[in-house]
């Protein structure tokens, strides 16, 4: 896969959209990488871990998040389901599955249900060990403020505000990987 063609297919380079895309995909998957060759004996697949990481976010642009620079038509919520659309319809369902998986620590069926999401009823909580490594990486930063890393304990403060169950499983990630 070439993930920079890819992500050129979908965003236009040298925009501030582009720059805050790809500058926060980068970092998550530095992220992930980092922590990825830390436990060996997970063997996990660095190459799959690299390019999902790239591309968890592919579908933002379809959203509306004016302050991240995404003029779409859809709620910020939805970005990981539209980008699991288009990675399918480009041939990558391994992919998909991480870009639909990654939003929170993870959206049980409960979840959309209580919380009224405008997403598919079903569970769309990592399963993987790469799936989870990356939904993981992607806590500790924000596209608003990109080239900051959040500490542990400010990103288990965040994760905490959704649930008690958003906590535990971000809980078990960490515990699978920092």
């Amino acid at each position: 896969m070439d993930v920079q063609a890819v992500f050129n297919k979908y965003y236009q380079p040298g925009t501030p959209l582009y720059q805050s895309v790809w500058s926060h995909s980068r970092l998550v998957a530095e992220k992930a990488l980092q922590l990825a060759k830390a436990h060996p004996e997970l063997n996990l697949d660095l190459d799959f871990v690299y390019e999902a990481a790239m591309l968890h976010d592919i579908g933002v642009f379809l959203t509306h998040a004016p302050s991240i620079y995404c003029m779409g038509d859809k709620p910020y919520i939805c970005h990981g389901i539209l980008g699991a659309e288009l990675m399918r319809a480009d041939g990558y369902p391994r992919h998909a599955l991480v870009c639909e998986r990654h939003t929170g620590t993870g959206l049980t069926v409960d979840d959309i249900i209580a919380q009224n999401l405008p997403l598919p009823h079903r569970d769309l909580c990592p399963v993987t060990l790469e799936e989870k490594l990356v939904c993981l990486a992607d806590k500790f930063y924000s596209k608003s403020n990109p080239d900051r890393e959040k500490p542990l304990d400010k990103v288990r403060q965040s994760v905490a505000r959704y649930s008690e169950d958003s906590l535990r499983r971000f809980d078990e990630m960490a515990k699978l990987f920092l």
